[in-house]
């Protein structure tokens, strides 16, 4: 199961496996990224864009940055504060998923436990 991959690195591993021979059709590929848990649902409804997203996500969960780090190169407060929101409220999830492949240094999955009740996550911005 492919767990461990930022969205816009998924987006250009389809590019990459397209390269040669369009094995990904090109309407996947253009369509927006959804949880389809609604009608008509697109993830950038409830998440910032990913430009955004996945820095703050690599930053804080692939290189241990914290919030404060985080802050210090320029990400917007507001976008930072909810993303890592976000994760820490997610955190049950992360716990129910099957064994992941690994593919960066610090992953969800198995490189990455909080417990799930929890106040300390976050230091102070």
């Amino acid at each position: 199961v492919l767990g461990d991959v930022l969205k816009g690195d998924v987006y250009a591993l389809a590019r990459e496996i397209n390269r040669e021979k369009e094995v990904i059709p090109p309407r996947v590929l253009e369509k927006p990224p959804s949880a389809e848990l609604r009608p008509d649902q697109r993830d950038e409804d409830d998440l910032p864009p990913y430009r955004l997203l996945d820095p703050i996500v690599k930053a804080f969960v692939e290189e241990g940055k914290t919030p404060r780090e985080l802050l210090q190169e320029g990400l917007p407060e507001n976008i930072v504060r909810e993303v890592l929101r976000r994760l820490r409220l997610e955190e049950y999830k992360r716990w129910q998923f099957p064994p992941t492949l690994r593919v960066t240094p610090q992953a969800f999955g198995y490189g990455w436990r909080y417990p799930l009740a929890q106040r300390f996550f976050f230091e102070k911005f």
